[in-house]
């Protein structure tokens, strides 16, 4: 039995709408619905590239912190504080890569219930230069600025993450000159 051309016509549209890509990344609509597919598949790793520069740089500053920290306490510090501390400090220094920090981030905060209060589909998206807001139906705002390789990056997490990395990096201070009091007294100066 041989399909009409309209009948073909329609199939073809009706998997065109099923399966119609998203907007490129270089447009704040189509980092944004990469992001929420990746929210709903709870692969957070996967929309690391849909960060700010700025969060994507904390997060390896904390792994690089973290893991120098690390290696110090368990170098110089007497227990029980060298356990404590370099417990602490693993899950960011053994990551991999900054996209597993964020991950470790976004699941012990649990970030993913501040997404989830809205994924819903882009009503419309307010551009002012380098920043956009995705607006959704649902009438929630989500912040992107335009990345130097011109894909959008959200930055609702880019404050907390700065904070997380400087600390970390006034943590090490602390611990080096801990590390050297230790170092000391175990040789008797």
């Amino acid at each position: 039995m041989a399909l009409g051309g309209g009948s073909v016509a329609a199939i073809a549209a009706g998997f065109l709408i099923i399966h119609r890509p998203y907007p490129p990344d270089t447009k704040p609509e189509g980092a944004y619905m990469r992001i929420a597919k990746s929210v709903t598949q709870d692969e957070p790793k996967s929309f690391f590239a849909y960060l700010e520069t700025e969060a994507q740089w904390a997060c390896y500053t904390l792994r690089d912190m973290r893991k120098k920290s690390r290696d110090l306490v368990r170098a110089s510090y007497p227990e029980p504080q060298k356990t404590e501390l370099a417990d602490a400090y693993t899950p960011f220094a053994d990551a991999p890569d900054g996209s597993d920090v964020f991950a470790y981030v976004y699941r012990t905060r649990n970030w993913a219930r501040r997404l989830r209060k809205d994924l819903s589909g882009v009503d419309h998206v307010d551009m002012e230069g380098e920043r956009a807001s995705v607006i959704t139906v649902g009438g929630t705002r989500w912040p992107f600025r335009r990345r130097d390789n011109g894909i959008w990056g959200i930055t609702i997490f880019t404050a907390e993450l700065l904070a997380d990395a400087e600390k970390a990096t006034r943590d090490l201070s602390v611990v080096e000159a801990a590390a050297k009091n230790y170092n000391r007294v175990k040789s008797g100066r």
